[in-house]
């Protein structure tokens, strides 16, 4: 009976290798360290595994002492088969330093301890930055190190080498992407960060032969091939110490080589290269002391690439994998073909993994599927907006302090008829009151927890008065309780949701506002004062989340005929005043078009005025305040 202890067994690479080595030997038996936080992922991982039953968990970590095991009886291990790593280029340099190089070393310590074979995963990145051929016989040519990971990479390969009285293996597999069956992948890093660019290029009509810059070679191994292979020779010339494997392609691509080879997924045109790789590589990888690194990491931040990839891109090594290769035919393992299988990396990367696919809309209509949040939602703009989401198969969040017309408002939404062609939406009501920054954060939990995300808010929650500034003036109570709704309210939803939006890389945020903001007519200066904070926190937020894809609209509104103005009285015969309906028709314009403001033209003409003629602005609109008495709300009087 054969035991074996692997580290990194709930990993991308890990989970395959425990699959195959209960697959090849009936009677063997599988340690697999576990962190005591991925228990429960890794128990569900291994339930549909065949032979699950002969898997030993066993917690621990590579970065304690001991591998963290606190005398563990293990019994006699044969093979240590070591796949936990830091692959991130990104990454910390020290974080990387402590898992890759001092966890190596604790595990070579562990397998000689225990007298087992050492097998270790190291990867095509000890080559640095040789310029010329590298084979399994090569380690330390006085390569350089694009990045922290490469170097670690290295020195854990160091700590193998001269590790007293240890056996050991090393295998070094080229990047390593999604299944060449299923195309599953467990993150979009490498080659997937350049997979929306080259399906933006892929747009171009068919037939038409593409130009693109060479970026040089990339050696890519699907993971079940990498799995297959480290299992195969792992149990190969039994007994044979100091042996190394590339697992790499013998014919490494190009990146234009995998763009012809994903570009049939899409559709897309065939490129061709315009520029060589020598011109390309020195404008792609700077160094430090160049002073358009910056400018490079800028740009690259923007489309989504971490600098440090790009550092580590069109390394002029060339691998040689040949040996392993023969090997391997001989076990009877071949490494797919490219073309065959880089189609089904691109669709599961594009339906599982693909940043844009949350901010894709669905071909009936833009908010066909959509979570929206509305407050404010039981009546009024917020009501008649939840009406057409719904009729346009939106999913909506009611929000509102009333409970009861909430819960009526969303039973009467789910029988409305939707627009031909569409399915009917779906209404939910959570009362809460959004003043309340501690409500808030429950509220968004519950409808995260609920319904898995939020691709629109709706700050339509809102509380108006009229009254002069001098019949006020033992009332800041006002003032506090028009900002609590109007500003803090949307303020705490839109810091509850921002996390949530920029992970998801997606999210729009509506802002109902007033024409006030831009008149700043008399009576209206506690309400005014509330909406312009709430724009310019907005525009400010939104100049940051740009690159994170979380967009913002502010829909001034005029005077519109809702129960919030029913108190002033002098609005009883005032013409002009919008319905509710052509109000939620400007919110209905935000949510889908998503321009930053939406105005009108007589908002426009009084901001015009506001910089063109100050003084005569102020005496119009001083004209129009005597004209207009205070009503009998703002003077106390009456209900």
């Amino acid at each position: 009976m054969t035991c074996y202890f692997v580290t990194g067994g709930s990993g991308f690479i890990g989970r395959r290798v425990v699959e195959r080595l209960l697959a090849r030997d009936d009677s063997s038996r599988v340690h697999v360290l576990v962190r005591p936080g991925t228990l429960p992922r890794f128990a569900s991982l291994m339930e549909q595994v065949s032979g699950h039953d002969r898997i030993i968990t066993v917690v621990g970590d590579i970065t304690q002492d001991g591998l963290g095991l606190r005398g563990s009886e293990l019994g006699p291990i044969d093979h240590v088969i070591h796949l936990a790593a830091l692959h991130d280029v990104s990454a910390d340099d020290a974080e990387q330093r402590e898992v890759n190089v001092e966890g190596t070393r604790r595990v070579a310590e562990f397998a000689v301890d225990h007298g087992a074979m050492l097998h270790h995963l190291s990867s095509l990145a000890v080559a640095g930055d040789h310029d010329g051929d590298f084979t399994e016989n090569d380690f330390d040519l006085g390569q350089g190190f694009p990045t922290g990971c490469h170097r670690t990479k290295f020195d854990a390969e160091r700590v193998v080498r001269e590790t007293a009285g240890l056996r050991w293996r090393i295998y070094r597999p080229g990047a390593v992407v999604g299944d060449s069956v299923t195309g599953a992948t467990s993150k979009a890093d490498g080659p997937y960060l350049f997979f929306g660019h080259l399906t933006q290029l892929g747009q171009l009509p068919s037939f038409l032969p593409l130009p693109m810059p060479d970026f040089g070679r990339l050696n890519l191994v699907p993971v079940d091939f990498a799995a297959e292979a480290i299992v195969a020779l792992a149990e190969s010339q039994p007994g044979r110490s100091g042996l190394v494997f590339h697992l790499a392609d013998p014919d490494a691509c190009t990146s234009i080589d995998l763009f012809n080879a994903i570009s049939p997924a899409f559709d897309g045109p065939r490129g061709f290269p315009a520029v060589p790789s020598t011109l390309v590589r020195p404008a792609l990888v700077l160094s430090g002391r160049s002073p358009f690194r910056s400018g490079r990491d800028l740009v690259a931040e923007q489309a989504g690439i971490p600098p440090a990839a790009l550092d580590a891109a069109a390394t002029p090594v060339i691998v040689r994998s040949t040996d392993t290769i023969a090997q391997l035919d001989a076990l009877g393992i071949r490494l797919p073909q490219l073309d065959d299988y880089a189609p089904r990396l691109w669709r599961y990367w594009f339906e599982h993994l693909d940043p844009a696919r949350h901010r894709r809309d669905d071909p009936r209509g833009p908010l066909v599927g959509k979570h929206i949040l509305i407050t404010g939602a039981s009546s009024g703009i917020g009501r008649a907006t939840a009406r057409m989401c719904v009729r346009r198969g939106a999913t909506v969040f009611l929000v509102a302090r009333d409970a009861d017309r909430l819960v009526e408002t969303a039973a009467e939404l789910e029988a409305e008829v939707p627009k031909p062609g569409l399915p009917l939406g779906r209404a939910y009501a959570y009362p809460a009151d959004i003043s309340d920054e501690s409500a808030v954060q429950t509220l968004v939990k519950s409808v995260l927890s609920e319904h898995d995300h939020v691709d629109i808010l709706v700050n339509n929650a809102g509380r108006s008065i009229r009254r002069a500034t001098a019949n006020a003036v033992d009332r800041s109570h006002d003032y506090h309780r028009t900002m609590a709704v109007n500003y803090f309210g949307a303020v705490y939803l839109t810091l509850a949701l921002l996390p949530h939006m920029t992970a998801r890389q997606s999210g729009h945020i509506v802002n109902v506002s007033s024409i006030e903001v831009l008149s700043r007519a008399p009576r209206f200066g506690a309400y005014a004062a509330s909406k312009a904070a709430l724009e310019a926190f907005s525009d400010a937020t939104s100049a940051e989340t740009l690159s994170d894809h979380v967009t913002f609209s502010n829909v001034r509104i005029p005077l519109t005929r809702t129960r919030m103005i029913v108190p002033t009285n002098a609005y009883d015969t005032v013409r002009g005043i919008w319905s509710v309906d052509k109000a939620s028709t400007r919110v209905l314009h935000a949510m889908i078009e998503r321009p930053q403001r939406v105005t009108t033209l007589l908002g426009d003409l009084i901001d015009f005025g506001h910089h063109a003629a100050p003084r005569l602005t102020n005496r119009l609109l001083h004209q129009d305040f005597l004209m207009h008495a205070e009503s009998d709300a703002a003077l106390g009087r009456g209900d």
